[in-house]
């Protein structure tokens, strides 16, 4: 199962591919995720190899766009979207995502030195 940091990143992912494809130039990054927007700031290192990995791919999609600008939401400020997210979740739960499984084993995110693989 992925971490919450894993779910952070990937969210930045799929945030600027979606904007990349709505022919965006702009760009404003906005998270609960004090950790995320810290280290996509520069102003944290990214330690956890699977986290430099997806860093790694989300300033990649970033450095496509005109501007980019990263803004932490507290939690507490959030609770509407977390709302909606839940939502959004149980409903794809109901639906076409009904009897979905994680796979096993779940998919490796880093293949680097010090993973299982080496």
């Amino acid at each position: 199962m992925a971490t919450n940091n894993v779910a952070e990143y990937t969210a930045a992912i799929e945030g600027f591919t979606g904007a990349k494809e709505l022919g965006a130039t702009d760009v404003l990054l906005r998270s609960d995720s004090h950790l995320l927007i810290e280290q996509l700031s520069g102003r944290f290192k990214v330690k956890n190899p699977t986290l430099q990995r997806l860093h790694t791919d989300v300033r990649r999609l970033a450095a496509a766009f005109r501007r980019v600008g990263y803004e932490h939401v507290p939690r507490e400020l959030n609770r509407e979207a977390d709302r909606l997210a839940n939502v959004g979740v149980d409903e794809w739960l109901a639906g076409e995502g009904a009897g979905w499984e994680p796979p096993d084993p779940p998919p490796r995110l880093w293949d680097g030195p010090g993973s299982d693989g080496e």
